[in-house]
């Protein structure tokens, strides 16, 4: 039996973990994969207090991590494939095993939104990514298309130009929506093109993506375009947007028209005993800063849950 049951070890799982266990509850932190959660798809954390230096997501991940683990917090690496919320009890289930614990926090976040073009799925991992930092090296010396005009889109692309031969940002608006200081990296980037008011259509390609249809949102005008260096293929970046990780929650909480869960101000869903923080939550701006202060939040509000009601 835990006092609290962790799902998700990105910043705000593990700032969670962290305070509960250092509060003296009896802690688990399930992850499916590697802690850090999207975090680890960040070349540089540049935007974190106290971290001048700036350093990989997956190392503060793993930081994060030990310190938990250092206050006795346990980490599993496990999926959740169905929970059981209501009544005093909660069950965890995994695809390994089933957990008892008194309160839940869920953090599972968010993964990158599929476009749904032809071609994006055919030639996923071959072509197709969702990763700079994790595939950038695979696009050396090649033409690479990131599509989208948000901070990921704008900081990949300008960590792309570090393997690719060229890269083109194709945006569907006339203007980008990254942090200035991101902008100014990419307009000042002589291997950067900006391809305006302009949305993939579809990949094409034999065995490896080798080609792109752009459509022009205004005048519908649509375009095709090949590698122009010696390379065959060419890379596609895809960064629209997250998509909550809720699939296992649907009929247990309250989430809103976007699968997100619905919390108030101090991280309680609409069920007892259960709590969100990060990029899973419904609000905030989904930054790595505020995830771990909705973390600590969402587990001081569980002491104080186990303090009136044990």
């Amino acid at each position: 039996m835990y006092d609290l049951i962790i799902i998700g070890g990105g910043p705000a799982g593990l700032t969670a973990g962290l305070y509960g266990a250092r509060g003296k509850l009896k802690t688990l932190i399930l992850e499916a994969s590697m802690e850090g959660g999207q975090m680890n798809n960040t070349l540089s954390v540049e935007n974190y207090p106290g971290i001048q230096e700036g350093g990989s997501g997956m190392e503060l991940g793993m930081r994060m991590a030990d310190q938990a683990k250092e206050f006795g917090a346990e980490i599993r690496h496990e999926e959740v494939v169905e929970v059981d919320l209501d009544g005093k009890i909660k069950k965890v289930k995994t695809d390994k095993e089933t957990y008892e614990g008194r309160t839940v926090i869920i953090t599972t976040g968010a993964k990158p939104r599929k476009l749904g073009v032809p071609g994006e799925l055919e030639f996923a991992n071959r072509g197709v990514s969702y990763c700079a930092t994790c595939d950038g090296a695979f696009y050396q010396d090649m033409d690479v298309y990131v599509i989208g005009g948000g901070d990921a889109a704008v900081e990949e692309g300008d960590l792309l130009t570090k393997f690719a031969h060229h890269v083109y940002i194709v945006h569907r608006r006339d203007e980008l929506r990254a942090a200035k200081s991101l902008q100014d990296r990419v307009f000042n980037n002589e291997k950067v093109t900006l391809i305006w008011d302009s949305v993939l259509k579809e990949v094409k390609g034999d065995k490896i993506a080798e080609e792109v249809v752009l459509e022009n949102v205004k005048t519908k005008e649509v375009s095709s375009h090949k590698s122009t260096t010696d390379s065959k293929g060419i890379g596609i970046f895809i960064y629209v947007g997250y998509e909550p990780k809720t699939d296992f929650l649907q009929g247990k909480l309250a989430l809103d028209d976007k699968g997100y869960i619905k919390t108030d101000g101090k991280m309680q869903t609409n069920v007892e005993g259960v709590y969100a923080a990060g990029d899973i939550r419904s609000e905030g701006v989904k930054q790595v800063v505020t995830a771990v202060g909705e973390g600590a939040t969402a587990a001081l509000m569980v002491t104080k849950y186990l303090s009136n009601n044990l």
